[in-house]
Order: structure tokens, then sequence, then C-alpha cells
């Protein structure tokens, strides 16, 4: 038997249902932070490469990306209280197959795991939003969320660069264990059981498609600079396979505009609201900014600043703590002005944060001097984060509001992902380049017969996928041995400048993409519409509470 949910409002507490959503949320935004800025550490440990530790990162953006809207829809079937439970569940589980990690095969198979849990538990908090949280509340519930997350960034490079620091690399993913613990056990006793009012269908040649697709697409991407651009497997190339993925991706879009009657896995309705479609735009590009400006910025820290893990943690600290100020400013703000006033301006200021980080950038500079773009990118993430989504989910009618869920994530993660690919491979690109350039530079202050090794390992460095870590000389690897020791100092000290200078070229012109798009971003906002009622005979509910086995509904 089941209640219409507002007759169970006093036998549920959102706030108590929200702390447990926020919590395993925070669990997946620590985990994501903290591998972050122990990049460095584990590409030395484990004597990973760049292109490796992109699939470190993507191989968990990847299986959250395409599995967000599945999982959504798995949700409405089974409960989002039960998919999200279990996915806590898998998550602890990857966590603890990660820190036992021994290669980077092992570690990218772990980080598939936690981004498999992350998928079964991310969905499935917008629906207990609009469920239980009255219209007129959910700007606060919006900035609870956004709070957690400034508070995960900042606890993430601050307790990660501790942990790395005086316990070493493996530990930032044991930390999940007991939180994973905690957030099953609230799940379980506060979370109630939500389920939908009618039985829904997977569409599981969807499924199959798109996660083909994005697989294809992003495995090009991402191996392309490794293979030159060229073949792969005998006479199959980078270009046919980022082809190849593009077609299937077609052929998705094709074959869900033939369901839209029958339970498509992208119900096609949502992208009606223009609205939720310019939110859903924008958050693919804030998917994108984030990682493709914090990736090249975390090795720059500590490989070219060369700060320790938690030196960089504290240094990056200030831009979450400035969000956390500025969230629930902005959550005030935005029940009494149009979300897009905040929108526009809050997208602009993290992106002129960020352009003067970049503008500041330097082989030497001082670690303080990031500062005011760090406190103004950080307040520009606090007014972007609570009306994005308020302002995507506004006009939408509440039986939308699941699978709006599912496709507002999905499509950040895929920018996510496709900044990992496409930042990876043009910072690797001009990485090539600019050690080139500098390593011709310095080779002129060696003796004649040290000079064309020294420029020869860079070259073979920059092509085969450069080491990033900590100490990095590049290809002045094989001229020590036999050398005087003055001669020793003197290319340790011109490969580290190398490096340095290298990188710092290659960072700069590569940052300015997500930065344009952020701005670009900033000036759709201006197409936002006001608000318009949703008719009554429009509004069905979302789901029902049950505490009873779907069996005997």
């Amino acid at each position: 038997m089941s209640f219409p949910i507002q007759q169970r409002a006093s036998r549920v507490n959102p706030w108590a249902v929200l702390s447990v959503l926020m919590l395993g949320s925070f669990m997946s935004l620590l985990d994501l932070t903290i591998v972050n800025i122990a990049i460095p550490s584990i590409l030395d440990d484990l004597h990973a490469s760049l292109d490796q530790i992109l699939w470190v990162l993507n191989a968990y953006s990847l299986l959250f990306a395409v599995l967000l809207i599945t999982s959504g829809r798995l949700g409405d079937i089974f409960g989002p209280r039960n998919l999200f439970a279990l996915g806590v569940a898998v998550f602890t589980l990857g966590s603890a197959g990660s820190g036992l990690a021994t290669s980077g095969t092992w570690l990218i198979a772990a980080r598939a795991v936690q981004g498999l849990g992350a998928a079964l538990m991310s969905p499935q908090a917008l629906p207990f939003i609009t469920s239980l949280f009255p219209a007129e509340r959910r700007g606060g519930a919006f900035a609870a969320l956004g709070m957690l997350s400034g508070l995960a960034v900042l606890a993430g490079p601050t307790l990660g660069g501790f942990i790395v620091t005086h316990f070493g690399w493996r530990w930032i993913f044991f930390l999940n264990l007991p939180l994973g613990a905690i957030t099953l056990a609230g799940a379980l006793l506060v979370i109630p059981d939500l389920r939908p009012g009618h039985r829904h269908r997977l569409d599981l040649g969807g499924v199959a498609l798109v996660t083909a697709g994005l697989f294809g697409v992003v495995f090009g991407l991402i191996e392309g600079q490794r293979y030159n651009w060229g073949a792969v497997w005998g006479g199959v190339t980078i270009p046919e396979i980022i082809g190849a993925g593009l077609l299937v991706l077609l052929v998705f879009l094709l074959t869900q505009a033939r369901r839209q009657g029958r339970e498509p896995l992208v119900p096609f309705a949502v992208f009606r609201d223009r609205n939720f479609t310019l939110m859903a735009g924008v958050l693919a590009v804030m998917g994108f900014a984030m990682l493709g400006l914090f990736l090249p910025l975390t090795i720059y820290y500590q490989s070219v600043l060369g700060l320790s893990a938690l030196a960089a943690g504290l240094t990056i600290a200030a831009q979450p703590l400035a969000m956390m100020v500025a969230s629930p400013i902005a959550a005030t703000l935005s029940d009494r002005v149009n979300g897009k006033y905040l929108l526009l301006p809050g997208l602009v200021l993290f992106a002129a944060g960020m352009g003067y980080i970049d503008w500041v950038a330097q082989a030497d500079a001082g670690r303080w001097s990031f500062l005011p773009g760090l406190i103004a990118g950080g307040v520009g993430l606090g007014f972007t984060w609570v009306p994005v989504y308020s302002l995507a989910t506004r006009d939408l009618r509440p039986d939308l509001a699941g699978v709006a869920s599912g496709l507002l994530s999905t499509i950040q993660e895929v920018g996510g992902v496709v900044a990992g690919a496409v930042i990876g491979a043009l910072l690797q690109n001009r990485l090539a380049s600019a050690l080139h350039t500098e390593a011709v530079r310095a080779a002129a202050q060696l003796p004649p017969p040290a000079r064309g090794p020294f420029v020869a390992g860079f070259d073979a460095a920059g092509s085969s996928g450069f080491d990033v870590g900590p100490g990095q000389n590049g290809g002045a690897l094989h001229l020590l041995s036999g050398l005087p020791a003055d001669l020793v100092a003197q290319i340790e000290r011109l490969a580290a400048s190398v490096f340095a200078h290298g990188f710092v070229d290659a960072m700069r012109p590569t940052l300015v993409v997500p930065i344009a798009l952020v701005l670009l971003a900033a000036v759709a906002t201006l197409a936002v519409r006001r608000g318009v009622s949703v008719p009554s005979s429009q509004a069905e509910p979302v789901a029902t509470p049950s505490a009873e086995p779907q069996s005997v509904r």
C-alpha cells in the first residue's frame, strides 16, 4: 500500500534525507579532488605517464557519464533509495580496490568500479529534492548541495595533500571505507523508499549504443597523441575510431527519436523547455572547464612550482572556501531575482578569476600570487552552481524530474570526459613542441657532445607520453652516468628549467580554451526566459513512498 507524498510529510524529515544524500555526494567529490592532488605521487609510484593518468581520471568519468541515465531509470524501477544504497556499496568496494592497486591497469579498473558506484548514487538526489521539498525551499536544498561541493573541493586538496605527504596516496582511497559504511547505514535507516507511480522499462538498446559511442570518441581523443593519431590495431586508426563513435551516437539519437512513445532512454520532451536546454549546455561547459582548468594547474603547482601535495592543496583551498561563503548568499538572492542575473555574473567572474591565474602563471611564480584569481573564481562558482539547477528544473513537469536529473548529470560528466581527452591531448601536443624549443635553447649551454642527446631525449619524452611526476628531468636521464659531477649538476639544472618553462608555455594557451567556453556560456544565459506556471494537469507525482516490497504494491 502506498500513500501520496503529502500524507507522509510529517513522517519524513527532508533535511535528514538530504544529509545522507549529501554525505554520498561528498564522498564521491572528495575522492575526485583527492585523486587530482595525488596525481604526481601516483604517477611516480606506479611509473605511469600522462596518457595513463588520463585513463585513471576518465575510467571513473566515462563509467559515470555513460551510466547516469540508465541509473536514473533503474531508480524509477527499483526505487532511488535502493539504487543509492547499492551505489554506495559499489563505490566503497572500488575505493578498496584502488587503494590496493599495484599497477596502472589495476588502478584504472578499480576507478571504473568507483565510477559505476558513483553513477548509481548520483541521479537519485534530485527526485528526492523535488519530492520532499516544496518549490520555495528547493533553493536552500540546492545551496546546501553547493556548499557541500565546496567543502569537498576544499577538503580534497588539503586533506588529500596531508594524507599523501604523511601516509601515502593509497590512503586517499582507504578513507572512503568508513565514510561508505556510515553512508550506507544512513541510506537504509533514514531515506524513505520512494517508488514510481507506474512501472518503467529499460531501453537496453539505447544503453548499448550510447556506451559504445562515447567509448569510441573518448578513447580516440585520449589515446590519439600516444599513437600519433595513426594506427592502433592493424589498419584501424584513431580518426576511424572517433568517427565510428560519432556514427554510433548518431544512430543512438535516431533510435531514440523513434522510441519517444515507448519509454526512451532520453525523452526529448525535456529539451522542449528552453531553460533546461540552456542549463544543460552551461553544465556541459562547466564540466569541461572544471577538469580542463584544474588538471593542468594541479600538475603545474607540484611539478613546476615544486609545491608538496599539502602545500598545493592549501594554495587551492582559497577557491572552494570562497565558493562556500558565496553559495548561501546566492541562495538567498535566488528567491528574489531571476536566476540568470546571478548566473551571468557568476560565470563571468569565474572566467575572469581563471584568466587572472593563467595570466600570472610563470615558471617561478609565488604560490600566493594566484590568490585574487582563486577568490574571484570561487565566488563566481558560488553564484553559478546554485541558480543553474534551479533554472534547469524550474518549469519542468514533476514527472520528468528523474530523467532530467540523469540527463543533467550525464551532460556535465560528458563535458568533463571530453575535457580530459581534449585538454590532455592539446596539453601533451603543445608540451612536446615547447619542450623541443626550450631544450634547443638550453642545450647551447652544454658541451657540444651533450647537446644533441639532450634535445633528442626531450623530443622522445614529449612524443611518447611524457611523465609529469615530481623531479622531472626528461631527456637528461640517460646522460648522467659516467659524467663529471659538475656537468651532471648543470644538466639536471637545465633539464628542470626546460620542463618548467616548457610546461608553462604549453599550459597557458591550453587554459584559454575552457575559459573562452565559460564566457560563451555566460552569453547564452541571456536567453533564459522568465518563470512560467506548469499546468496542474501536467503535474504528475514523481514517486510515491512505499515501505513494502514492490511485489505487494
